[in-house]
């Protein structure tokens, strides 16, 4: 299993084979409903093996899908679905990735992967994270508007305090004894040895500091989403004043975190990201109209193509959801042609500009439809 990240993304553009198969299908988390996610991945591969045999022998299809075979019956696959997988597999590469997110059915051969949902998925504009702080431990949670999941956190980053800070949590200043109480009951007594509140304070900072290193090192940093910060109301000074993570939001939500429900905190998270998105947006809009008023941008996908293989596009914005079905058929001069998605040589036009513009260095947003700037399904600004 492979943890969504931008990195991921970039490892499969990199891959230059002639025969790419992409897997998506939605998934359930639950018994009995997961049991028929196995049967949904048979029928697929069934629609991939009979798109191959178009071009190649039995043999070679046989080969081809011997990875896809063997993971129809990995119990192991099947028993941990979240709520949608993506496989990929090529030539000395298979890669398998749990979404907590949905995705329509789609089994696609091509020369190059099919990352449109995945990019979708870490590009939409209103992706966030939640670090739910205590002074004791730390829970993190990915979502959006409508949803809200736990992040199975990796075992290598620690998730309390004592796991952090290890020997160095300060403990010595603290002793306990046992004084007799009434009906013959002892009771402890504590006595501080300078500064209990002081070495408390100094251990939540020590703490707050590997914690915000953390998140931003293996979350914040590979997805590029935004942080939100939920912590009781004293500990907000404290880990503004250790983080260095860029993506950390100024407001956040002020809140014993265990006090709460996942689908309260995702509602109060949204609460606070919503005018962050809106923002966004508007000036993401309002930058391409500009743009191309000044003859910098296009929703014409004839010209955003010639200027995508020319490395021109500083940010394509493509609409959710929105399949083209037309192919890039010179990386030089960006012709393009209508064709069959059927066809087993045929990808996604959006996606593949998508693929041109990163490798390029420009930036790829992914749009819901009622946000879009245009009515084709793309918009560009150029570098010039």
């Amino acid at each position: 299993m492979e943890l969504l990240t931008n990195e991921l993304i970039q490892e499969l553009l990199a891959v230059d084979e002639s025969t790419c198969l992409s897997l998506y299908m939605p998934t359930h988390q639950r018994h009995p409903e997961n049991l028929q996610d196995s049967i949904l991945f048979k029928k697929l591969t069934q629609q991939m093996e009979d798109s191959l045999l178009q071009k190649y022998s039995a043999d070679e299809v046989r080969n081809y899908l011997e990875p896809l075979k063997a993971l129809e019956n990995d119990i192991e696959v099947w028993s941990h679905t979240l709520d949608g997988l993506a496989v990929f597999s090529a030539e000395g590469m298979f890669k398998v990735v749990r979404l907590h997110k949905s995705v329509e059915e789609l089994a696609m051969v091509a020369d190059s992967f099919h990352t449109k949902p995945l990019r979708q998925y870490l590009q939409s504009r209103d992706n966030f994270h939640v670090l739910c702080l205590t002074l004791h431990d730390i829970r993190l949670f990915e979502g959006n508007r409508h949803s809200l999941f736990e992040v199975e956190i990796t075992t290598d980053i620690p998730t309390t305090i004592t796991d952090a800070l290890g020997d160095e949590l300060t403990d010595k200043h603290t002793t306990v004894a046992s004084y007799g109480g009434t009906g013959g009951e002892s009771s402890p007594m504590h006595h501080g040895q300078g500064g209990k509140k002081e070495e408390s304070e100094k251990d939540a900072e020590r703490f707050f500091r590997v914690v915000a290193g953390e998140i931003y090192e293996r979350y914040s940093k590979p997805s590029g989403w935004p942080l939100i910060l939920a912590a009781l109301p004293e500990h907000h000074n404290l880990f503004h004043k250790v983080n260095k993570n860029p993506m950390l939001l100024s407001k956040g939500i002020s809140i014993n975190p265990s006090s709460v429900s996942p689908e309260k905190l995702r509602k109060l998270a949204w609460e606070t990201m919503e005018p962050e998105y809106n923002l966004k947006l508007d000036n993401l809009v309002a930058r391409f109209e500009q743009e191309r008023a000044n003859g910098k941008g296009s929703d014409d996908y004839k010209e955003v193509a010639v200027a995508a293989v020319e490395g021109r596009v500083d940010t394509l914005i493509v609409e959710a959801d929105r399949i083209i079905a037309v192919r890039v058929t010179n990386l030089v001069t960006g012709n393009t042609q209508k064709k069959d998605l059927t066809n087993p040589r045929v990808d996604d036009l959006l996606d593949d500009l998508g693929e041109l513009v990163i490798k390029m260095g420009g930036q790829v947003m992914v749009l819901p439809t009622d946000k879009m700037p245009s009515e084709t399904g793309l918009a560009a600004i150029f570098r010039y």
